[in-house]
């Protein structure tokens, strides 16, 4: 495993360490991911997501060429602009979702998922006609998730940028306690506010003990919680709720995904805009006691298999169990009760619309 440059750090404060992804994780603190969860729903945590993967393309057709490779409308981008985006494969389904950062004219940055950096890289290399340079700099990067209401109020006692004037989506680079060429994205994985900071190693245990020394109470925050945040707010999990055969259509993310311009598999997505999909990903509310997980069977009241669980908790803002999974279209019907097998059980649950917390 890769172990991440403040794992020691991690470690002293009672982190319990996993294998995520190939790295060496922290996946909760000595709070537990109850705690840890309402911190960043009500005040403000910090994630270590060093793990994720910085990828940099460069070139002057590097527009024509990501236009080409990504679902959404590239050319919407201007310097200090992010996009949430994916990389349509050619049978349908999605290499891997991420944030397309605009650095400047010809140069961006693709932050993509830990798990997924090499099979990208080859990817993007493969689809490059276009004589862009492609950068892998995922190993000299760190990235730190401040999220949580507070998180404006922290940042800001360590940097003289004005923070509330960071649109959602948009980005600054520039000094942040002492530290150069700092890029602070107003954006992240929890639906709160918040910023994700990208660091260079060497510098990101400075930022660490920056963050804890400021007026403001900050916990660090591990990835259990991380999960149970972002399925509250029905974002989607590569290799659960989106994979290489999940279409973004039937994902719900036709948003997305734009038929401006011409793209990899283009046709084919936007026959299924037009036409719909067999299945759909929906949001599921437990109506009986129970935690559906992954690849739990969802059938109806026939006992018809209908569908599968992709990504299911126990919500700890809501106090009740959550998931969202595949149907088929014919059922998506809100309030329509459906039922998930556990073992040799059945569990009542209904379908509800997506996010569960708004």
């Amino acid at each position: 495993m890769k172990k991440l440059v403040l794992s020691e750090i991690h470690q002293k404060l009672g982190a319990k360490m996993v294998d995520f992804a190939g790295y060496y994780m922290p996946v909760q603190y000595s709070l537990g991911v109850k705690e840890e969860h309402r911190i960043v729903r009500e005040e403000v945590g910090v994630f270590d997501v060093s793990h994720m993967g910085e990828i940099f393309v460069c070139g002057e057709n590097s527009l024509e060429f990501l236009q080409s490779i990504t679902s959404n409308d590239v050319s919407k981008l201007t310097p200090g602009k992010v996009q949430y985006t994916c990389l349509p494969n050619d049978i349908g389904g999605i290499v891997d979702d991420f944030l397309l950062y605009m650095l400047e004219e010809n140069k961006y940055l693709l932050v993509v998922n830990a798990s997924n950096i090499s099979k990208d890289l080859s990817w993007i290399k493969n689809q490059n006609s276009f004589g862009c340079l492609i950068d892998n700099q995922s190993e000299n990067y760190s990235l730190l998730a401040v999220q949580g209401p507070k998180s404006i109020d922290l940042l800001q006692e360590l940097t003289n940028i004005n923070l509330s004037e960071i649109k959602y989506y948009n980005f600054k680079i520039g000094e942040i306690c002492g530290i150069d060429e700092v890029i602070l994205s107003r954006t992240g994985y929890t639906g709160e506010l918040g910023f994700e900071l990208y660091v260079k190693n060497e510098d990101v245990k400075k930022l660490w003990e920056a963050l804890f020394l400021t007026s403001t109470h900050l916990e660090p925050i591990g990835l259990a919680a991380r999960d149970t945040l972002r399925l509250e707010k029905g974002f989607c999990l590569y290799g659960n709720d989106i994979d290489d055969l999940t279409s973004p259509i039937e994902a719900g993310l036709g948003w997305i995904t734009k038929f401006t311009k011409t793209f990899i598999n283009s046709e084919n997505l936007k026959k299924q805009k037009e036409e719909g999909t067999k299945r759909k990903l929906v949001g599921i509310e437990l109506i009986d006691k129970g935690i559906a997980r992954k690849d739990y069977i969802i059938v109806d009241e026939n006992n018809l298999e209908i569908g599968v669980v992709t990504s299911g908790t126990m919500s700890p803002t809501l106090n009740k169990a959550i998931a969202m999974g595949y149907i088929s279209s014919d059922y998506v019907i809100l309030g329509l009760e459906v039922y998930i097998q556990v073992r040799k059980k059945l569990i009542k649950a209904k379908i509800i619309s997506l996010p569960f917390i708004k």
